[in-house]
Formats: C-alpha cells, structure tokens, sequence
C-alpha cells in the first residue's frame, strides 16, 4: 500500500475508534465474530507487489465495522422501543380526549337538568317546595307532597353528586392528558438522540470502508464471510444440530414462509416493511402475518415472550443475539437462520451460530413442557 493510501486508511481507523469511544455509557459492543486463530494471522507488512492493506490492517478494519454496525444495531432497538412507545401513548392521548369530550357532554346535560329544575322552581313563585307543602290546607294533599319532596330532594342530591364526580372525573383526565404528553415528548428526545446516534456509526463504517479500494473490499467481505463460517462450523462441532429435530407449527411455517419470502430486500434501521426490514421489523411482521402479534424491538422480543432451550429449537423460532439482546434472527430450520443483518446488507439467510446466541424464544409457545426449560426459565447457553 502507498505511502498516502495508508495514511487515509490508519486516519479512518482512528476517526471511527473516536466515534467508538464516544458511544453512550455502559453499552456493550461484543464482537459478533471470534477474532482468527494466532497461527492463521498473516504478516501484518503490506505487499509491495500489490501495495493494498494487510490483513492484519483489514481484520482490524473488520473487528471495527463489526463494532460500528453493533452500535448502530443496539441505537436501532432504542429508536424501535422509543417509536413503539409513542404509538402507545398517541393512542392513550386519543382515548383521554375521547373520555374528555364525552365528560364534558356529560356535564352540559347535566347542568341543563339543574336549570331546568331552578326554572321549575322559579314558575312556581320562587318558594321551595317545603314552604308550599306547609301551607297547604288538605291533609291528603300534604301527605302526598311531603313524598314528593323526598324524592325531590334525593333526585337533587343524586344531580349535585353526578356533576361532582364528573367534575372529578375531568379533572383527572386533564391530568393524565399531560402526563401522557410529558412522556410522549421526552419519547420524541429519546427517539431524535437515537436517531442521531445511529446515523453518526453508520456514517463512520462508511467512511471506513469507503478508504478501501475496491479489492480490499472483497478481501474484507471473504475476511468477514470467514469469520462467521468459523463461528458457525464452531457451534456445529458441539454437536447440537443433531439434538435439534423440532418441527414447526402450522403458524410456524407461515412466519417462516414470510420471513424467507423478503430474502434480498434491503436492511433498513426502523423499517417493518413491505419494501425493507430492520431485524426485529423482519421477525415482528413475520408472526404478525401468521396471526401472531409479538413486541416489536429484539430486547422485548427476548423479554417477554417464553424461552426454549437451544436443543429444542424448531422453525419459527427467534433467535436473540449479543448479551444485549440488540440482534435478532428466525430459525428456519438445518441449523440456518434468516435475518436482516445491518445496513448496507439484504434480508438473507445465515448459520444460527454465525453470531453468539443469548437464547431463543418462542411465538407460539404452547402448553407442552420443552426439555429443560419450563416456563419463564432461560435457555441453556453454553451450546451457543
């Protein structure tokens, strides 16, 4: 490599370990693969006959993509979280004006039942009924008045009490109203900042790898290819795929069957879809199509719904990456996942092992009890 196309290639290196470094407080990036074997690194001297990078100067741009395109992954999640949370509180936001307006249409009826009484009250010479009950002169006439005006004053008081709660009950509205508003603003900061933060990685592994030569690219890409058959030949030596024999469900085969149809769609941070898919958007509309609705973002996705044990993975499975949970795939069967894997890449299948599995989840969990892992318990890890 010359003299100044290694200058640019060590500048791009530093810029990104800056952004890197500067990535939020106690967010963890784990490489998604294991470095290579000491005895297969080549000689870090570039090659004078070609003057391109070295290896050791591209696996270290690689250990860096990996990181940048982790970062952006988990800011990705956090944008995901943010906008499903906004989608929550606009519709809770919707219900309380609803509750509002129909307090308020309450409380005029009301209030035109009060008038209507004073009125009454008024054409009648402006004396209470007690007053007139006591000069009345026919006993008969006063027995039945007197039964009037209880019921009178318990229609009155029942009137009075019903303005009083729905006062109340307005009040508390408004209430929540602006509490629901407070937290969908500090939403619309959490999701701005989240923005930001996965536009500035993205923009710093392009700039990386826009310092590569067109054939220290490909280099890159069969360095990055490796790493993750290594990872995967590594899970598959365990043994585990001979463990795994489950079958999919009927809504399975379906998530499945969608989630294989967006193969070469592009990746897309936040998209679900049709045109283009972030990883967790590919596996939520999967389910969603097969009938299934499940939390949008991977860490909800791993989260809430029930853990299996890796042997007893079937097809329609999720399986959840990185002990962030920031990285998601579908099991679709012979120990190979389909996912959308980060931008600049399309949906597109991969080895389930290609990656460090935290656990696998199941949609469609039923009442069976699956090999070691009852309900709420976590998947065994050492296989992954």
């Amino acid at each position: 490599m010359g003299t100044r196309r290694r200058g640019l290639l060590a500048a791009a290196v530093t810029v990104v370990c800056a952004v890197t470094v500067l990535a939020a407080p106690g967010t963890a990036f784990a490489n998604p693969t294991p470095p290579p074997a000491p005895s297969t690194a080549p000689s870090a001297s570039a090659s004078p006959a070609t003057g391109s990078a070295s290896s050791a100067e591209l696996e270290a741009v690689r250990k860096k993509l990996d990181e940048l395109y982790r970062a952006a992954a988990v800011a990705t999640e956090e944008y995901n979280d943010a906008e499903e949370k906004a989608k929550l509180q606009s519709a809770q936001m919707v219900r309380l004006a609803q509750k509002i307006l129909k307090g308020q249409e309450k409380l005029d009826r009301l209030k035109d039942r009060a008038g209507a009484a004073a009125a009454a009250q008024y054409r009648g010479g402006g004396l209470p009924p007690e007053a007139r009950l006591m000069l009345s002169d026919d006993p008969q006439e006063f027995l039945d008045g007197a039964g009037r005006v209880r019921q009178g004053h318990h229609a009155a008081q029942g009137l009075l009490g019903e303005m009083t709660r729905t006062q109340e009950d307005l009040r508390q509205y408004a209430k929540d109203a602006d509490a629901q508003w407070r937290k969908l603003e500090a939403g619309r900061k959490a999701k701005a900042k989240a923005q930001k933060k996965i536009e500035k990685r993205i923009a710093a592994a392009e700039k990386l790898e826009s310092a590569l030569e067109k054939e220290e690219r490909e280099r890159l890409a069969r360095l990055q290819e490796r790493a993750a058959q290594r990872a995967q030949s590594d899970w598959l030596s365990s043994g585990i795929l001979e463990e795994i024999k489950g079958e999919a469900t009927a809504q399975g085969r379906e998530a499945v069957a969608y989630a294989t149809a967006q193969i070469g769609k592009p990746y897309q941070w936040g998209a679900e879809g049709p045109k283009a898919y972030d990883c967790s958007g590919l596996t939520s509309q999967a389910w969603a199509s097969a009938g299934r609705g499940i939390p949008r973002t991977s860490q909800a996705q791993w989260k809430q719904l029930r853990r299996v044990d890796i042997r007893d993975m079937r097809p329609g499975d999720l399986v959840i990456y990185f002990d962030d949970a920031s990285h998601v795939g579908m099991y679709v069967g012979d120990g190979t996942i389909v996912h959308a894997p980060r931008p600049g890449r399309s949906v597109t299948t991969a080895g389930a092992g290609s990656m460090p599995i935290l656990g696998v989840v199941r949609p469609d969990a039923d009442t069976r009890t699956e090999r070691g892992a009852p309900a709420g318990a976590g998947p065994r890890t050492d296989a992954g």
